[in-house]
């Protein structure tokens, strides 16, 4: 099983941005609206055909995004 089969990328859509498969909601998006305190449940009644499975996938990809780059520590 793909870990990630719900995400997608196209260059012909979103600019090549990863999105949730089969829709324009693009990974970015839906961080910035859990970051500004959407809950699950507004997103879900915001995009009807969004599921928490796609959500959860949309988080798990960050994550795997953000630990694969190396991180520049700079001394104070």
């Amino acid at each position: 099983m793909n870990p990630f089969e719900r995400i997608s990328h196209n260059a012909d859509i979103m600019g090549g941005k990863a999105c949730i498969a089969g829709t324009r909601i693009t990974v970015g998006m839906l961080l910035m609206q859990i970051s500004e305190g959407v809950s699950y449940s507004e997103l879900l009644q915001e995009y009807p055909h969004l599921t928490e499975a796609d959500i959860a996938a949309a988080l798990r990809y960050a994550a795997w995004a953000v630990g694969t780059k190396e991180e520049m520590i700079i001394p104070a």
